[in-house]
């Protein structure tokens, strides 16, 4: 498979951190560090819903698309403290997490869960970031490639052939989340290619050849290359390194 057939994406969540007034500084440190960085990867930043409109001011004309970090299944209705997809795509968001392991382990969100979240963000043609990833017990217990393959079948039920153009899966092995580990190169490269044969299984070679995966588990400024340069890694879902604009420029960077 070509990897020059897919689009790179380099996407930073910045989860519950920095402020709204925080954006106007911080894009203009990072565009400055990443001038043209459009010919070669998409750069996404995926900032708390306070902070979104401000985001997608700062980077206006920039190139830097915007994403939210989670959003419901219902486009609207009486869910006090919810967001719904139209409206975030009302603003001017483009992606979309889904799935993240911590909203997993913290709030209870289950592979059905992510199937629903992820139809509803391409029913408002939103990019969903559909994060699949296990624990160290579970791979520990070797059970990693049967795990993983089973979160992709779930989260892409009943999504049609047609609208996986618009998916990104990201595998983020949760032991790897915010601890400083990382999987090398080759056992991140090794769960990556699974899931593009999972992707194969169920769409075809074309497909699967096309949908961007990435790597999300302390992906930062020193393992970017490495990580990058595997076949089947196509970006990153990156945390802490985002943060800092000098860091995630780096990792930008390196992905060209």
């Amino acid at each position: 498979m070509d990897k020059n057939n897919r689009r790179t994406i380099i996407a930073g969540n910045w989860k519950m951190n920095l402020l709204a007034s925080d954006a106007r500084s911080y894009a203009g440190e990072l565009t400055s560090l990443i001038p043209g960085s459009h010919a070669w990867c998409d750069t996404v930043i995926c900032a708390p819903y306070t902070s979104l409109t401000a985001v997608i001011s700062a980077f206006e004309g920039s190139g830097v698309f915007v994403g939210a970090q989670n959003m419901s299944h219902f486009s609207s209705g009486a869910y006090t403290g919810e967001v719904s997809g139209p409206q975030l795509k009302d603003i001017g968001v483009e992606f979309v997490i889904i799935g993240h392991s911590e909203r997993r382990g913290l709030y209870g969100e289950t592979d059905e869960s992510v199937n629903k979240k992820a139809i509803a963000a391409l029913d408002c043609a939103l990019r969903p970031i559909i994060c699949v990833g296990e624990t160290l017990v579970e791979r520990e217990r070797g059970v990693t490639k049967d795990l993983v393959s089973m979160q992709v079948r779930t989260a892409l039920h009943g999504i049609t052939e047609d609208r996986m153009a618009s998916v990104v899966i990201a595998y983020e092995p949760v032991w790897a989340i915010g601890t400083g580990r990382t999987a090398t190169p080759q056992d991140a490269e090794e769960v990556c290619h699974e899931i593009r044969g999972v992707i194969g299984g169920l769409y075809g070679g074309k497909t699967a050849n096309s949908v961007p995966v990435l790597y999300g588990g302390s992906m930062n400024e020193g393992n970017a290359f490495d990580l990058l340069a595997q076949p089947d890694i196509d970006g990153g879902l990156i945390g802490g390194a985002s943060l800092k604009p000098a860091a995630f420029a780096v990792i930008i960077n390196a992905a060209r």
